[in-house]
């Protein structure tokens, strides 16, 4: 019976039957490091004796070496399947009601995005050859906005040169040890990016010889993220600002548009983000800030009236 099966198994058979196939490779894989938690922290606990007291004392022990939103995730992902659970009649009682969550104290993280002086300053140490390098993707994502994964997949046909556009209709699976394209992060990635003249120029002389539909930064190498972050901390560290992450040029690229008045509505559709909520929630502070602002215009305005 489902009932004596252990939890781990139960989560396999679960995340096997309901999302693989219908969650994106990377997201299952973390199905995956959840089911492996399972069985290493509770190898012998049954479904059917899963109690709110147990199930809190897996948090706990998965809570000492995680992040409090680490811990949060997986019991997101742990509570699906047990309230399925519930809702088959394997367990009568929810034991996820009522959880604390725990975690470590949050390490020290990287900044989140440069300033626009800072930013120039990184891309002054740029060097930009006649070969495409990972400085030219550094210089592409933080006059894009591109995820990392979209513009390793992006391909010399994937650039309107005339009418300045950059079309993102694809990844490139560098997480796999074949390496292979892969579909966007959802519908809204699909999507069609303008960049500037002088970017265009760059790319055209990059990329006029090479074949039309490989990926010309992967050039047939297994690529790392960890190697261009590398990369982009010596950047950092010899322009004299704070070091971010490849991701991080992302964040710098929408907080630079916001602070130039761009509204959130079309940093969203650049980013590739299913809806403005999205946009607005991870630049909570930068919104704030600029509505503040709007607020004292609003006021200045009336006086005159």
């Amino acid at each position: 019976m489902q009932r004596n099966q252990t939890i781990s198994s139960y989560f396999k058979e679960w995340m096997e039957m309901y999302k693989k196939g219908a969650v994106s490779d990377v997201t299952y894989a973390k199905y995956v490091v959840t089911q492996q938690r399972l069985r290493e922290l509770a190898p012998n606990l049954r479904l059917g004796n899963v109690t709110r007291t147990s199930y809190q004392e897996l948090l706990n022990a998965y809570a000492l070496t995680h992040e409090r939103q680490t811990v949060m995730d997986f019991h997101h992902q742990v509570k699906s399947a047990l309230l399925d659970a519930v809702e088959e009649g394997v367990i009568t009682k929810d034991p996820t009601r009522k959880i604390v969550i725990k975690g470590t104290g949050r390490r020290l993280h990287k900044p989140k995005y440069l300033s626009q002086y800072e930013l120039q300053a990184v891309l002054k140490e740029l060097d930009l050859g006649s070969e495409p390098n990972w400085d030219y993707m550094i210089l592409l994502i933080a006059k894009t906005g591109l995820r990392f994964a979209e513009a390793l997949g992006l391909t010399p046909a994937d650039f309107d040169f005339q009418r300045q556009i950059v079309s993102v209709s694809k990844t490139w699976d560098y997480k796999s040890s074949v390496g292979r394209f892969a579909p966007t992060k959802n519908r809204s990635s699909m999507r069609k990016v303008r960049i500037d003249w002088q970017l265009a120029m760059q790319f055209s002389q990059l990329v006029k010889d090479l074949p039309q539909d490989e990926p010309f930064f992967v050039g047939g190498r297994r690529v790392y993220n960890a190697t261009v972050n590398d990369r982009l901390e010596r950047l950092c560290k010899r322009a004299g600002v704070p070091v971010i992450s490849v991701h991080g040029l992302r964040h710098t690229h929408a907080s630079l548009l916001l602070y130039a008045g761009v509204s959130v509505a079309s940093v969203a559709k650049r980013l590739g983000h299913s809806n403005m909520t999205t946009t607005q929630s991870t630049y909570l502070h930068i919104v704030r800030e600029l509505e503040n602002k709007d607020g004292d215009k609003v006021m200045q305005f009336l006086s005159t009236l």
